[in-house]
C-alpha cells in the first residue's frame, strides 16, 4: 500500500499558485529519461519544444524569417562570383573559375583601391571623432533644459532633416555654400573674396562632415534621451543633498547611465566603419574627382557597374564584409571584457 501511495502522490497533478499551470511530475523510478538541465538548473527545451508551445508566434514570425532569408541571407551566395571571371550573359554556371586572381588584383597594391581605402579610413575617422559624439552632446544639452515646451520644439526641429533624401541635402548645401549660394553672395555684398567649398577637393571630407552631422546627428539623440529618462532621480536628488556640482552629476551619474547604449553603439559603428556613404559621395563625386571622393564603395561601383570588372568588385565587397564581421567580434569581445553586454553575449 505504501508504495501504491508513493507512486499516487508521485504522479498526482499540482497547481502551483503563482501561475495556475498544471505542472505533472514524473515519477523517479518511472524509467523515463529525465530532461538535461541548464546552468541555472532549469529544464533545457529543444527547439522544436519551443516552436510547439510558441506556434502562435511562430506562425507570425514566419513572414518575416523568410523576408530575412530571401532577401538577406540568399544573396550572400552571389559572393562566389568573386571567384570567377563573371561575365553576366554566361551567368554564374557558364562563367569562368579564376581562383583567387581577383583578390590577387586588390593586395598587389592597386593604386585606385588603395586610394580608395586610405579616404575611406580617413573619413571613417574624422566621422567617428566629430559625428559620433554628437548625438551625445545634444542629448545632455537636451535634456538640461526645463521647459519642455523648448524641448519638444527643438527636438522636432532636429529630427527634420533625417527624412530627407541625400539630394535634398547635397543641394541645400549647394545653395548655401556654392560659388553662387547664400554665403558667398553675403561675402561679395561685403567686399570679401568667395569662399570655393563646393567642388573643392580640400575641403571635401569637412563638407561630408558636416552633411552628415546636420542630417542625422538630431536623429540619434532619440536613443540617448530614452535612456536619459531611464536614470533614476533619486540619485540626483541624492547627489543635490550632498552638495554636488552639475558637472560632478553628470560625470558620476549620467555618463555611466549612458556607457552601456554608447559602448553598443560604437560596436555597430566600428562594424558600419568602412561604409561611409555611398549616395552622398557618388553625388559629388564628379566635382572632385575620384582622388579625393574615391571610397570602397564608390570604387565597388565604378569597377563593376560602371567598369564591368564583376569578380573584382564582387572580391572588394566580400573582403569589406568580413573585416566588419571581424571588427564588430572584436569589438564585442572588447566590451565583454570591460564588463558590457555588448551586441551579444554567448
Amino acid at each position: 500500500m505504501d508504495v501504491l501511495r508513493d507512486q499516487r502522490d508521485a504522479t498526482r497533478v499540482n497547481r502551483t499558485p503563482s501561475n495556475g499551470r498544471k505542472i505533472r511530475r514524473i515519477p523517479s523510478g518511472s524509467g523515463l529519461p529525465a530532461a538535461p538541465l541548464d546552468m541555472s538548473g532549469r529544464a533545457k527545451r529543444t527547439l522544436a519544444t519551443r516552436l510547439r508551445e510558441n506556434w502562435i508566434l511562430s506562425v507570425f514570425a514566419a513572414p518575416a524569417v523568410l523576408v530575412i532569408v530571401m532577401f538577406h541571407y540568399y544573396p550572400l551566395l552571389g559572393n562566389v562570383i568573386a571567384f570567377q571571371d563573371y561575365l553576366p550573359f554566361l551567368g554564374i554556371e557558364g562563367s569562368e573559375w579564376v581562383g583567387f586572381r581577383n583578390f590577387e588584383i586588390l593586395f598587389n597594391g592597386d593604386p585606385a583601391f588603395l586610394n580608395a581605402v586610405k579616404n575611406t579610413l580617413v573619413i571613417t575617422l574624422v566621422q567617428t571623432v566629430l559625428v559620433f559624439p554628437a548625438p551625445i552632446v545634444l542629448a545632455l544639452i537636451l535634456n538640461s533644459l526645463v521647459s519642455e515646451r523648448v524641448k519638444t520644439w527643438v527636438q522636432s526641429i532636429m529630427y527634420l532633416p533625417h527624412f530627407l533624401s541625400w539630394v535634398i541635402v547635397v543641394s541645400v548645401f549647394q545653395q548655401l555654400l556654392g560659388g553662387s549660394g547664400l554665403l558667398n553672395n553675403w561675402i561679395r555684398q561685403h567686399g570679401g573674396d568667395a569662399l570655393q567649398i563646393i567642388g573643392n577637393p580640400d575641403t571635401f571630407i569637412g563638407l561630408l562632415t558636416s552633411q552628415v552631422m546636420w542630417k542625422d546627428a538630431g536623429w540619434a539623440t532619440i536613443l540617448f534621451l530614452a535612456v536619459l529618462s531611464q536614470i533614476d532621480t533619486d540619485l540626483y536628488e541624492a547627489s543635490n543633498v550632498d552638495g554636488a556640482s552639475r558637472w560632478r552629476q553628470l560625470w558620476h551619474i549620467t555618463l555611466p547611465g549612458m556607457r552601456g547604449i554608447i559602448i553598443l553603439l560604437l560596436i555597430l559603428k566600428l562594424g558600419d566603419s568602412l561604409t561611409v556613404g555611398f549616395e552622398q559621395i557618388i553625388l559629388q563625386q564628379e566635382a572632385v574627382g575620384l582622388d579625393a571622393s574615391e571610397v570602397i564603395d564608390t570604387y565597388v561601383y565604378n569597377n563593376g557597374i560602371v567598369g564591368g570588372n564583376w569578380g573584382v568588385a564582387a572580391a572588394v565587397g566580400l573582403v569589406k564584409g568580413v573585416i566588419s564581421v571581424i571588427l564588430v567580434l572584436g569589438a564585442n569581445k572588447l566590451a565583454h571584457l570591460f564588463g558590457e553586454a555588448g551586441v551579444y553575449k554567448k
